[in-house]
């Protein structure tokens, strides 16, 4: 089955907003989003034998959940562009779609306590 292009894809406040052709409307938070990003820094990826290499994960901002643009690619994905620079996942619409339909569940992120101001 063929997934259509979302007819709206756009930062709402914390948000992602995702309008569909049959008329889906979802809110996919873009704290998730950008926790989901399927690019080799992010997910990692798997050589031949199955093993998964993984970087270190990169400290996150309040700039790494600020979606600054988006860009379409072929008729099948859309690239997101975050406020901290990051921008390697595609984001395939087939994806987007299922997380729309029954969002992910996602253990919650931790977020390291801030150092005290001297």
């Amino acid at each position: 089955m063929t997934v259509p292009v979302p007819k709206l894809l756009q930062a709402v406040g914390e948000e992602l907003a995702v309008v569909w052709p049959d008329g889906l409307e979802s809110y996919l938070p873009l704290v998730d989003v950008r926790r989901l990003c399927p690019c080799a820094s992010c997910a990692g990826e798997r050589d031949l034998f199955g093993r998964l290499y993984k970087p270190a994960e990169r400290p996150l901002t309040a700039d790494s959940f600020r979606l600054v643009r988006t860009a379409p690619v072929g008729g099948y994905a859309v690239q997101l562009f975050w406020g901290d620079g990051h921008s390697d996942g595609l984001f395939p619409y087939a994806r987007l779609r299922e997380w729309c339909e029954k969002p992910p569940e996602l253990p919650p992120l931790v977020v390291p306590p801030a150092l005290p101001v001297r």
